[in-house]
């Protein structure tokens, strides 16, 4: 019982020390800067983001059935370049993964 109160109490003292710095960490004001790194699929997902804002306000009650599947087949394939586009994975910080491995070895 001592054991695993001094353990929290350790453990706690740790997460203390190191998430205040992560939490007080200056972040970009501008959302262009997140992107500075790769202009050119910034402006790509811009071009393919009007694309889809055109087709959504066209008047589809005028066209023909073809015109209608056309425009879908174009839908689906922009929402897939842009799901490829912006497919970037699971970001862990430093922290988070010292939380996992610290509560792994105290559960296991």
């Amino acid at each position: 019982m001592m054991n695993k109160l001094i353990i929290c109490s350790v453990f706690t003292l740790l997460l203390g020390a190191f998430l205040p710095p992560q939490a007080s960490a200056s972040t970009p004001k501008d959302s262009t800067a997140l992107y500075s790194s790769k202009p050119t699929e910034l402006i790509k997902t811009e071009v393919l983001m009007e694309r889809l804002q055109e087709i959504k306000a066209l008047d589809k009650s005028d066209m023909r059935f073809a015109e209608k599947q056309q425009l879908r087949k174009e839908t689906r394939s922009i929402k897939k370049e842009l799901q490829q586009i912006s497919n970037g994975g699971i970001y862990l910080s430093t922290g988070a993964v010292i939380l996992i491995v610290l509560l792994l070895i105290i559960l296991l």
